[in-house]
Order: structure tokens, then C-alpha cells, then sequence
């Protein structure tokens, strides 16, 4: 096989902290060290490659999108920059003047960024559709606006137009996936945004109202060595083992991780659908929405573990943990508490956690899939948790407590609800806008490498990091100043010191990183490394 060596950098290794090159050999990390080593390595590669001071990584791990509405986005389909009832009116004059076919399709609208809060009325809209049908999702995808036209196109007369939410949204998204060629097209565009962003392994959230059957199947079946690689869930709750180990089986694939992911408990915040203990702060009398009970939890818990195969739920308010967690009481009961804390079950989201509650997750070994870009979304003193929740905000997102009660941590994206960018998350995770939530850099990107291919259920020790034998799935960075960043910036000046001997990450203020290149088991996916005469 071919040796490639890059030299002249940083190369982020735990086997070497202080590593400025490393060889790959064919799919395999072959050997890391310093610039001494590497002119006698140079004389045996096939290629050399000058990093001239650049970062080299493990690739990052999404461990929560969903490619298909990820794809439609990058595809023009995108309603997030909007800040008005007008403005939302004009990009929807815009994709109707442009669209070819009698459907428009947008996403990412949010009233809570608009100064009124009030959505246009159905009059504007419908002029300014010209005729056709529209679906408009909100930015957290739990809601829509939709119009009577798209109702009698997809034969779906029973559901009132206007915003709709829940099982009805749910019916017109998955009538709207039901070309797969279509959701396919988008799903590969999403995995070659991912692979630009340093990306080589993305775990998709998949269920009938998104993407669909027939499209997740397909996804799977390919596997196209050039794009990075798919995990997924799918989001069915099921009553039985034998129908666990059917469901699965329709899919025949290793890479097909468990029953869950986005398993709707409850909705979201900003829709007013996740389900909280005590009413919204902006809608009294209001507390949200369970769409599952503890004992479907139960049922669905048990079936798994028999299955061995992992279960999940999405889980946003704090009632709806509560419900989780109650069904997995319910579970111990019948099969016992170390038959599910070897399940590896999973909780998506989980953002309303206190510690009675970390505690129940620590007791079942929980993993749990959060977002803390959400934090930077809407965590701030006036944004859409503090209208939604009041003083409830402030215990929201606590990545600092979770990882010290113990319970394994992976962070995702929840793209496009927000952007693909690594380092980004990593950042937010650092910000939390509660600062005794904030956790350190390296914390932040070992949740999305290492532990996110632990949280997989991958058994190699190598995955996830570079060291000698580990696959060669990496990405190349433009980083001018690299520290050993926390919360605390007293250990941060300090840890910059070399006789810290920790790995260093790019100091992330405002300018973030350049991925220049990635790597998934030796196949470049991306490449914009400046070509050398």
C-alpha cells in the first residue's frame, strides 16, 4: 500500500502530545513523531505532504442529524435568515417563483427571533405561493405552516391547514419523503457538506416522517467508501421481541445501530411540545406533549434488551424524562436493571436534567446525545428558553454535571436545526450561557471522536484517535494557535506550557478552524490542501 507522511504540523495524538508528523500507511496509521524521525520516514513514503504548521485530527462524529432535511436545506430550501412575518412572506415569494414542481418545501423559520413573535397571516402567504402548495417547517422541525393546496395535492384532506404539529405534521412530512430518489439526492448532498467539514462518520435519525423506509435502506445498503461513513436509528416503538428482531432485520445492515433515536416522548421547546412538569412560562395552562407512556416505554425497553439491540428516545422537557424514566423502571422489573444497563440505551436531547434525574440515568448506564449549540441558539437572557421556561432556563444543558455524575456524553448537531461545524459545538460547549454547565475543549471534542464511537457500540480502542494502528480516518485544519482550553482560564494559560504534555486543539474565539482535508479509512473525502509545484 501507499505511504503518505505529513510533516510540518501538529498532530493531535494522546500516544504523542508533541507529534509534528505522522506516515499512513494504505487505510492504517503507521507511525507518529517528531520532525527529526520524519526526514528518515520521508525517504521511504510515496508521497509527502508539507502541513506548513496545520492541525491534523480524528475526523469528527455527528452522532445526531438528519440528511435528507439537511440536504434540502443546502439545496436552496432554507427559511432561517428571515427576522419578520415579512420576511418569511418574501423568501416564500421567492421559492414559489422558482420552484419547478406545484410543492414548495422550506425550512428553519423562528418567530422567537422575530421582533412580534406573530405569524403572517394565511391570506399573505397564500399570495405569495401563487397557487401552490407550501410546508413550512419551523427551525426545530416539530412544527409547520402548510396550506389547503398541499393538503389536496398529497391527498391528506383530513388535517386542517395552517400550523400544524405532531402526528399531523409527522403525516404530511412522510407523504412528502415518499419519492426516494429525491430523499436520496439530499441525503448525499448532506454527506458531502459533512465530509467538507471534517466529518467521516454521521449517525442519522431516521423514522417514516424522516426520510422514510425505503430511503434509510437505501442509504445503508450503499455505503459509498468516498462519503463519510452512516450509522443510523429508526424511530419505531415496537411491543415484542419478535417484532424488535423483524423490524431490524428489514434492514440487514450492521450499521443499523438500534430501535430509537428521534422515538418521539415529547416534542420541543419552541413549538411548546416538549412535555415540562409545570406549565410554559409564555402559555399558562400549557405543559406540552407525551406521545409515548411509560408502559410503551417499558414494552419497547424489554423487546430491545432481548433483541440486544439498543433502544432510544427523543427527550426534550423534564416531564418527559420523567416518563422515560419511569418506563425503565418498569423494564427493570421484568428483565432487571443489569439486563438494560447492558442494552446501552440511548436518550436524544435530554435537556432538562436535575440531579435526581442524573442519578436515574447513571443508575440504567444511559448514554445521552445533547446539543449544546442549542445553548447558543436560544440560551441567552432573552431568548426562547427564558420566554418558554423563566427561570427554569437556568438548569438547562448542564454538560459540566452530567460528565461528572458519570453518564456517557455524545454531542451531535441536530442538523439542520443547527449547522454542521465541529468546532463550533465545541466552542458553545465551552459558553454555555450557564457558566457551571461549560466543559473543556477537550472534553467537547472527545464527544464527538472517541466517545461517540464508543457510544456506538465499536469495540476497537483505536477508533476515534491517532495512534499507531488506528484507522486512518482524520482531517487536516487550518489552525494558527492551538492551547489546552477549560472554563477556568487560569488552567488554560497554564496547560499551554509543553510540560503540561497534553494534546493541544485550535484556539476557537471568533474564527473558526479550516477543514482542509479528511480522511476516512485512508479514501480522501475532501480535499482543499493547497497543490504544491
Amino acid at each position: 500500500m501507499a505511504l503518505t507522511l505529513y510533516r510540518n504540523g501538529s498532530i493531535y495524538s494522546s500516544a504523542d502530545p508533541f507529534a509534528t508528523a505522522m506516515m499512513i500507511d494504505g487505510n492504517t496509521v503507521a507511525w507518529i513523531g517528531g520532525e527529526e524521525a520524519a526526514d528518515r520516514q520521508a525517504e521511504r513514503a510515496d508521497e509527502v505532504i508539507d502541513l506548513e504548521g496545520g492541525l491534523v485530527t480524528p475526523a469528527f462524529v455527528d452522532s445526531h442529524t438528519h440528511l435528507a432535511d439537511l440536504g434540502a436545506v443546502l439545496a436552496g430550501e432554507d427559511l432561517s435568515a428571515g427576522r419578520s412575518p415579512e420576511d418569511l412572506v418574501a423568501r416564500l415569494r421567492e421559492l414559489a417563483g422558482a420552484a419547478e414542481g406545484q410543492i414548495i418545501s422550506a425550512h428553519g423559520w423562528d418567530e422567537t427571533r422575530w421582533a412580534t413573535g406573530q405569524l403572517p397571516a394565511t391570506e399573505q402567504l397564500e399570495a405569495a405561493a401563487g397557487g401552490k402548495g407550501y410546508y413550512l417547517t419551523r427551525i426545530d422541525k416539530h412544527s409547520a405552516l402548510v396550506n389547503q393546496r398541499l393538503l389536496e395535492l398529497l391527498q391528506l384532506k383530513d388535517i386542517t391547514p395552517g400550523l400544524v404539529h405532531g402526528a399531523e405534521r409527522d403525516k404530511i412530512a412522510a407523504a412528502l419523503d415518499a419519492d426516494p430518489a429525491r430523499v436520496s439526492a439530499h441525503q448525499r448532498r448532506a454527506l458531502e457538506h459533512y465530509a467538507s467539514r471534517g466529518f467521516a462518520v454521521v449517525v442519522e435519525m431516521a423514522a417514516e416522517h424522516l426520510g422514510g423506509k425505503p430511503a434509510l435502506k437505501a442509504l445503508l445498503a450503499e455505503d459509498d467508501p468516498q462519503l463519510p461513513e452512516v450509522y443510523a436509528y429508526w424511530g419505531q416503538a415496537v411491543s415484542g421481541a419478535d417484532e424488535a428482531r423483524a423490524l431490524a432485520d428489514e434492514f440487514d445492515s450492521p450499521r443499523l445501530l438500534g430501535l430509537g433515536g428521534d422515538l418521539k416522548v415529547d416534542g420541543s421547546l419552541g413549538s411548546r411540545s416538549a412535555a415540562l412538569r409545570e406549565d410554559y412560562a409564555d402559555a399558562p395552562g400549557e405543559r406540552g406533549t407525551l406521545f409515548l407512556e411509560p408502559e410503551q416505554i417499558a414494552a419497547h425497553l424489554v423487546a430491545c434488551s432481548e433483541t440486544n439491540t439498543q433502544a432510544g428516545f427523543h427527550v426534550i422537557g423534564d416531564a418527559a424524562l420523567d416518563t422515560v424514566l419511569d418506563g425503565f423502571d418498569l423494564a427493570a422489573e421484568r428483565i432487571g436493571v443489569a439486563r438494560l444497563q447492558a442494552g446501552r440505551h440511548r436518550l436524544e436531547h435530554a435537556e432538562m436534567v436535575d440531579e435526581a434525574s442524573r442519578q436515574r440515568l447513571l443508575a440504567y448506564s444511559i448514554t445521552v446525545s445533547m446539543q449544546p449549540r442549542f445553548d447558543e441558539y436560544w440560551g441567552a437572557e432573552h431568548g426562547m428558553y427564558r420566554q418558554r421556561l423563566g427561570e427554569r432556563a437556568g438548569q438547562m444543558n448542564n454538560l459540566a454535571a452530567m460528565l461528572s455524575a458519570g453518564i456517557p456524553v455524545v454531542l451531535g448537531s441536530d442538523a439542520p436545526v443547527t449547522e454542521v461545524d465541529g468546532w463550533a459545538t465545541v466552542r458553545a460547549a465551552m459558553r454555555l450561557n450557564q457558566p457551571a454547565g461549560r466543559i473543556s475543549a477537550r472534553a467537547a471534542f472527545l464527544a464527538q471522536t472517541r466517545s461517540a464511537y464508543r457510544a456506538m457500540g465499536q469495540a476497537s480502542p483505536y477508533t476515534g484517535q491517532l495512534v499507531i494502528g488506528a484507522p486512518a480516518t482524520f482531517a487536516v485544519w487550518s489552525a494558527s494557535e492551538l492551547a489546552v482550553q477549560t472554563p477556568d482560564e487560569r488552567i488554560s494559560s497554564w496547560s499551554t506550557d509543553a510540560r503540561a504534555g497534553t494534546p493541544l486543539l485550535p484556539v476557537i474565539d471568533e474564527q473558526i478552524p479550516e477543514c482542509l482535508r479528511s480522511v476516512r479509512a485512508g479514501i480522501t473525502l475532501f480535499d482543499a490542501l493547497p497543490v504544491r509545484s
